[in-house]
């Protein structure tokens, strides 16, 4: 993770779920990421209309130019990129995992700006998928805010995160040839540290 605000909330995330693949909504305090708040959102997950926008900080609302409280998710993203975002969002509530992803987005007036999400998992009233928080934010603060919005973003580089910032995946085999497998496959190899 690149941002202060990820690292501060993935942080905080991990410390309150403990042994558990999620915490619950309820024990996120906001004053414990005090420094992230503005970056900050929480979506709900309904299956039938997608991921929205319960809550949205002041610097996430200020990319775009608007209130983004009770927008839809995918609508951020351009039409190319929607379904893989809506998929996303389903893998990580399926298998309750993070994502750390890049992204890149441009203004009207032709201004670019390089953007790091963190997406999270929180079980709300005991049900796993319903809510998730994250992060959403300019790796560089972009001078053009206030002044101009961004459109339609796209999605670049993505990562699941796990307890030690990268864990072996929880996916279990396919039971038989005909089934689908969801959710991200890991390949070994690459550069080591």
């Amino acid at each position: 993770m690149k941002h202060s605000s990820s690292r501060e909330l993935f942080s905080f995330w991990d410390h309150r779920r403990g042994a558990s693949p999620a915490p619950e909504r309820s024990d996120i305090e906001p004053g414990a990421i005090r420094a992230a708040l503005g970056d900050t959102f929480i979506l709900s997950h309904d299956p039938a209309t997608g991921p929205r926008f319960r809550l949205a900080g002041t610097r996430v609302c200020a990319l775009f130019g608007r209130e983004l409280r009770g927008e839809a998710f995918v609508s951020l993203w351009s039409p190319a990129f929607r379904p893989a975002v809506r998929h996303l969002v389903t893998v990580i509530g399926n298998e309750t995992i993070g994502v750390v992803a890049g992204a890149s987005g441009r203004t009207a007036e032709g201004f670019a700006s390089d953007i790091e999400l963190l997406l999270l998992p929180l079980r709300h009233r005991g049900q796993d998928s319903a809510r998730m928080i994250g992060v959403l934010t300019a790796l560089v603060p972009p001078v053009w805010v206030g002044a101009s919005r961004l459109e339609q973003i796209s999605l670049g580089t993505l990562r699941h995160l796990g307890s030690g910032m990268e864990t072996a995946p929880r996916f279990a085999a396919p039971a038989g040839p005909s089934e689908v497998r969801h959710g991200f496959v890991v390949y070994e190899g690459g550069r080591r540290a």
